[in-house]
């Protein structure tokens, strides 16, 4: 089991791959639509409640990641080039050291900001790269509950007992 040397001061997601299986509906009318897991949902409420910060950044310009970040009332920065760009404007404007934040992405274009974060997971079923670098790979595949996973393991580790 992956255990923390203390709780993250912020949690970075990655959208498509890690709160979806990376996969789209496209209907006639060229309207996209993604599948998500609700107890991915569910789990982002709960670690809010441990006083965890946390953001999405994404490279999909689909406004179906602002919406999904707007109901989960997170901060969400997507159509992003560079997400290691972003994670450190952001953790520079947030007084955030980089070393202490948990990046959980899937795919090649997660890799620069991965490498940047004290610590990085990813789902199963991710990049055979990205599969290397992370220091926890969870058990679920993307858009199967990574994020409960990862509440799991938090509840599990007992750290939100001492923040």
């Amino acid at each position: 089991m992956f255990n923390f040397n203390s709780l993250p001061d912020l949690i970075v997601y990655d959208f498509d791959g890690v709160m979806t299986d990376n996969t789209a509906m496209v209907s006639e009318n060229g309207i996209e639509s993604v599948k998500i897991n609700r107890s991915d949902g569910l789990a982002i409420s709960h670690l809010k409640k441990l006083g965890l910060k946390q953001i999405i950044i994404s490279t999909e310009m689909n406004k179906v990641v602002l919406t999904r970040a707007k109901k989960l009332k997170i901060e969400c920065y997507h159509d992003i080039g560079n997400k290691q760009e972003v994670l450190e404007i952001f953790c520079d404007k947030n007084s955030i050291n980089v070393s202490n934040v948990l990046f959980i992405g899937n795919d090649i274009n997660d890799k620069e900001a991965m490498e940047l974060s004290g610590y990085t997971m990813c789902p199963s079923d991710a990049h055979k790269s990205i599969l290397n670098l992370a220091d926890h790979v969870f058990q679920r595949k993307g858009g199967e509950g990574v994020i409960r996973e990862l509440l799991d393991l938090i509840l599990e580790s007992k750290f939100y007992l001492h923040k």
